[in-house]
């Protein structure tokens, strides 16, 4: 079984206070929540908490409680043009505060993960705004080894497999999570925890990442300039290149296999052109660059095919796919990530798989060999504030500790400061 460890890490991080992302260290950060109107100092209200069950509708609901009807109506008036209040699903929670006549003086329905209604009684009647869950904020130390997969090293939650796809995500410049990931590569995460009322709900962004894989150790920092947050090697310089190191996005291979361990890429070969992927028909093929079409159909020993046309004279080519992305026509400008088709085994192919080519001016070149063009480095003015960032960080991978698989599910509900373990390091 896969070890994952998990725990929390403010400490270190905490002295730094740098820049937006890194203040949810600070208890200042840790809560979201605007107050709410006091209503605990009222002896008479009582509260009623449920999640709507399935064919449940408000009416029945207020018809459970024994609510009364004509205040239904009176908050759905005055919900109208901020959610209608028809559209509630199974599953989805929700919270009354009553009086002793069972009169409602507020209401609360968690519209989705990230935002709730809450509707409140006033003097003339209801109000009612959308506002963010009031999420608790909690820096989370993971840790995993690769036994096969990287979903398999962190879980089969719905959490873990965001989290996984978010991790390869950050690092699919440099790593193919399909093919380069080795039997004993590991990686350190420090994550945002998203907490409500103390259970563990979902993670939010990645803080930072340190991954060992075939020997190699790479790192990713998230650091703010600009107003805009992006990821870093321990030098400074953007993990977005101007190419994806391979056409089959884990992430959208990850979501469309979810409901199997074992990854579905078989085996990578390397003929005299380009890529060999041997995937099942039907497996995503995505854009490695921005660019434009120019070449979608059938092309010989190619089977159905696309072919970009990207800066410097640079164009790829996606062959044997079973078919093409709708809408991916010559002429269609497409983004880094885009949709291209599906494997297949059109043309000249024993087996179902993708055929990729990399040409300049061209001429063809190897995919593996290629330098990528990185994305703009962190700021000569900033780089004091990236690197005092990067060691705080670097003391967290270093001195945290970490957990085993079992006590890390545990520690989502029971996240503490580790100020007090480092200290005594």
């Amino acid at each position: 079984m896969i070890g994952k460890k998990a725990g929390v890490a403010f400490a270190i991080i905490f002295l730094v206070g740098l820049f937006p992302v890194y203040q949810l260290f600070s208890p200042h950060f840790s809560k979201t929540e605007e107050p709410e109107p006091s209503v605990a100092s009222e002896p008479a209200l009582k509260s009623i908490e449920s999640s709507i069950e399935p064919g449940e509708t408000l009416f029945s609901i207020f018809q459970k409680h024994g609510l009364n009807i004509d205040e239904l109506f009176a908050m759905k008036q005055a919900a109208a043009s901020v959610y209608r209040l028809r559209q509630v699903h199974p599953g989805q929670s929700y919270r009354f505060v009553v009086d002793d006549r069972n009169c409602v003086s507020a209401f609360t329905y968690q519209i989705n993960d990230n935002t709730e209604l809450k509707i409140q009684r006033q003097e003339d009647g209801f109000s009612a705004q959308k506002c963010e869950t009031p999420y608790e904020s909690r820096a989370l130390t993971i840790s995993g080894q690769i036994e096969e997969t990287l979903v398999g090293a962190l879980g089969a939650s719905k959490e873990d497999l965001s989290l996984a796809i978010s991790l390869s995500d950050i690092l699919a410049w440099d790593i193919d999570f399909n093919v380069d990931l080795r039997k004993g590569d590991s990686f350190k995460v420090i994550a945002e925890g998203l907490y409500l009322n103390g259970e563990f709900k979902k993670y939010g962004k990645i803080l930072a990442i340190e991954m060992i894989n075939d020997g190699r150790t790479h790192k990713a920092y998230l650091f703010d300039q600009n107003g805009r947050s992006d990821y870093f090697d321990p030098d400074g310089k953007s993990l977005r290149k101007a190419f994806l190191k391979a056409p089959l996005s884990f992430r959208r291979i990850s979501s469309s296999f979810s409901h199997s361990r074992r990854h579905p890429i078989l085996r990578i070969h390397r003929p005299h052109h380009g890529i060999d992927y041997a995937a099942p028909t039907g497996t995503p093929v995505s854009a490695t660059a921005d660019g434009r079409v120019t070449f979608s159909g059938y092309k010989g020993q190619y089977g159905k095919l696309v072919i970009l046309s990207h800066r410097n004279g640079m164009q790829t080519y996606y062959g044997h796919l079973s078919r093409i992305a709708p809408g991916v026509g010559a002429g269609k400008t497409v983004q880094q990530g885009d949709l291209m088709g599906y494997v297949g085994m059109t043309g000249l192919a024993t087996g179902p798989h993708l055929h990729y080519e990399m040409r300049q001016n061209g001429r063809p070149i190897n995919p593996a060999r290629f330098k990528m063009e990185a994305g703009p480095a962190v700021a000569k003015a900033s780089m004091p504030e990236f690197r005092q960032l990067a060691a705080a960080v670097d003391q967290v991978f270093a001195r945290s500790v970490f957990y085993s698989a079992v006590a890390a599910k545990d520690s989502r509900s029971d996240a503490g400061d580790l100020a007090f373990m480092l200290s005594s390091q």
